[in-house]
């Protein structure tokens, strides 16, 4: 989430500092209070909302939540993720449909706030919930804006009413009026009015607006608003709900890199909750506006409720059966790794969803350097293979993988990481399954005792200066004991290439020979 991350990283490094203090004075209050206001100024949310949210955390820092809490400093981040949660508008608002068909939603905004592809975005998140939404273009001024709807409505799959060209031609306010007409005739549930704009608040503009809302009387009318605007998004919000009045309030292009400060305070100025936040140009980045959440990912303490939604709405639940099934009697191949990274692509972008991880915000330059496209490259190394190598790696000799590098159009020394990164991560898997603690490479068995090695080693260089044997004085007796130890050596349970630990039991001939079918060595 780039708008805010200045403003994130300006607190985080606030409550950084906090956190060193094992108590709080009144001048540490003070002095945290004073950076999360520049903070705030700095990213542009309007001096009001600034004042009132830092004379609330004063207020309540300095009371006795704060004075007898075991911890101080985390009780402050508390309070100021409460008091930022109640600028956001506090409790989520969802839309609101109306109890006799169809739901009339009607869309305000300046030209350029992504009105259309908020349009687009909405009927598509519709249609999946079950609605059947009807798009009416009646932004008739701006040149080519009914054949961007058209566009859109036909990658959304929705129908769409546009019965004038647009481009100065048509009345907006019949359009509005046929439209809703229209839907109830075509049985529509949902009808999506997209309205005209302009480069800055004038008269003609809030008339025909106010005209249209007149005439078909919307349950809902979103105010779409740029999250990159600045300051002005106050004033334009002010002007919009005393021309129009709107129910809801929509933030359009969070995945910018403005400060974006400014739309924090629309909620807050006209009390109109934020209904939807848009992140991205696709049509499927669109999430519902959850206060608490968009508070924690601005505090840097993670969105995991949001990631777990997209997971479940991205990963078929039959399949992931499937998979668990493959795992737990270790058939898991690479057919069923692909199938795994296919729909880890339906959730979106890797980085923004590694971005809505508790303490991400410290990695920045990690994620900065992350590159989604390494999924795409993994996706086609594996597609390069055929079935039969794809179910069992062990037969990629030196000219197949130098094959599937030329058909993938990487190198062969890609190729021999992935099968790599997959024997480990096969045996890690097989490990799990059997309920045993896997092995992590470089870190060794995870099993075991802590410092038993240690102990050992200790012991071997008692008994006999590092190096185990015996210490008799008698040849033929020190002979006898160190063939008794070399042989008690080889048959003690020093852990196995599983990562079980130097205690659990070995793995037998029928696992052995099961797992060398499983990977073509049988």
């Amino acid at each position: 989430m780039a708008t805010f991350g200045t403003l994130s990283d300006r607190l985080t490094e606030t409550f950084r500092n906090l956190r060193t203090k094992g108590k709080l004075t009144p001048a540490d209050v003070d002095g945290t209070v004073r950076e999360i206001r520049r903070a705030l100024l700095d990213a542009d949310v309007a001096l009001p909302v600034v004042k009132d949210f830092t004379a609330k955390v004063r207020e309540r820092a300095l009371g006795d939540e704060v004075n007898k809490a075991l911890n101080p400093a985390q009780q402050v981040v508390q309070i100021v993720n409460e008091e930022l949660i109640a600028i956001l508008g506090g409790q989520q608002r969802r839309l609101q449909f109306a109890k006799t068909a169809p739901t009339v939603i009607m869309l305000a905004g300046l030209q350029g706030s992504g009105k259309t592809t908020f349009a687009g975005k909405l009927a598509k998140q519709l249609e999946k919930d079950g609605h059947t939404p009807l798009l009416v273009a009646c932004d008739l001024q701006r040149p080519n804006a009914v054949n961007q709807l058209q566009v859109v409505a036909q990658q959304a799959g929705a129908a769409i009413y546009a019965p004038e060209p647009g481009n100065g031609v048509g009345n907006p306010v019949k359009v509005a009026k046929d439209g809703v007409d229209y839907a109830r005739q075509k049985q529509h549930d949902v009808v999506i009015i997209d309205t005209a704009g302009r480069l800055g608040v004038d008269a003609e503009l809030m008339k025909q607006a106010s005209d249209i809302r007149k005439a078909t009387d919307p349950d809902e009318v979103l105010f779409v608003i740029d999250a990159m605007i600045g300051q002005d998004a106050v004033n334009t919000a002010k002007a919009f709900q005393d021309g129009v009045d709107f129910t809801g309030v929509v933030l359009s292009k969070l995945d910018g890199d403005a400060r974006g400060g400014a739309a924090l305070s629309v909620a807050s100025v006209t009390g109109r909750p934020i209904i939807f936040a848009s992140t991205g140009e696709g049509l499927d980045d669109l999430e519902a506006f959850h206060p608490d959440r968009m508070a924690s990912r601005i505090l840097d303490l993670g969105d995991i409720l949001t990631l777990i939604e997209q997971a479940q709405q991205a990963f078929d639940e039959e399949e992931a059966r499937k998979v668990a099934e493959k795992l737990a009697t270790e058939q898991f191949t690479l057919e069923d790794f692909l199938e795994q990274l296919q729909q880890m692509k339906k959730m979106g972008s890797m980085k923004k969803m590694l971005g809505m991880l508790p303490g991400m915000g410290q990695m920045k330059q990690q994620l900065e350097n992350f590159d989604d496209r390494e999924i795409d490259r993994t996706e086609a190394i594996i597609r390069s293979m055929t079935p039969g190598e794809r179910r069992n790696p062990k037969v990629l000799n030196g000219s197949r993988r130098l094959r599937i590098a030329r058909g993938s159009g990487m190198t062969v020394t890609d190729v021999n990481q992935l099968v790599q990164r997959f024997d480990q991560a096969a045996k890690m898997m097989k490990t799990v399954a059997r309920g045993g603690v896997p092995s992590i490479p470089g870190m060794g068995s995870l099993g075991g005792k802590p410092g038993a090695s240690a102990k050992r080693g200790n012991k071997q260089k008692k008994g006999g200066g590092g190096s185990g044997g015996s210490r008799s004085g008698n040849p033929a007796k020190r002979a006898a004991e160190n063939a008794g130890l070399a042989a008690a050596t080889q048959n003690a349970p020093t852990g196995s290439g599983f990562g079980l630990g130097a205690g659990a039991p070995q793995p037998s001939e029928a696992d052995l020979a099961e797992i060398q079918k499983l990977f073509g060595k049988g």
